[in-house]
């Protein structure tokens, strides 16, 4: 190795710390918006700004499929289908109820994922209302 590889390069300028929502002055390093836009892309923040509210639920026949799909499930663990010839086992363990309340937590966070932007949406348009108002 030489004193060459060695040599401490200068650090870049100092990053402006920026809050949610907010366009830095020099275009994070590019020479206009459009390049920023054509090179990087949108910013997190941006993508979230610019999402299509929609109303849609989750379609019936998704959660029918679900349903079937779990009481298969269920069924498999019965003695009297999916064993070995002499193979005994007893009716009930407790991976049903685990699997059960794993079903129910996670129906909840996808539920709190999925529902997040209305949430986010509704406090926006209150905090709208009260700018108006006031």
């Amino acid at each position: 190795m030489s004193d060459q590889d060695n040599e401490t390069k200068p650090l870049p300028s100092e990053v402006d710390d920026l809050s949610w929502g907010e366009k830095p002055k020099d275009h994070m390093g590019y020479a206009s918006e459009a390049e920023r836009m054509e090179k990087r892309g949108l910013e997190d923040w941006e993508m979230v700004e610019h999402m299509e509210d929609t109303r849609q639920s989750i379609p019936y026949w998704f959660i029918a499929v679900f349903f079937v799909l779990l009481l298969v499930a269920i069924g498999l663990t019965f003695p009297f289908w999916g064993n070995r010839p002499g193979f005994e086992r007893e009716w009930f363990d407790w991976g049903i109820p685990g699997g059960a309340l794993w079903v129910i937590s996670m129906s909840a966070l996808i539920y709190y994922l999925v529902d997040y932007r209305y949430i986010r949406r509704k406090k926006k348009e209150d905090a709208e209302k009260a700018k108006k108002e006031h």
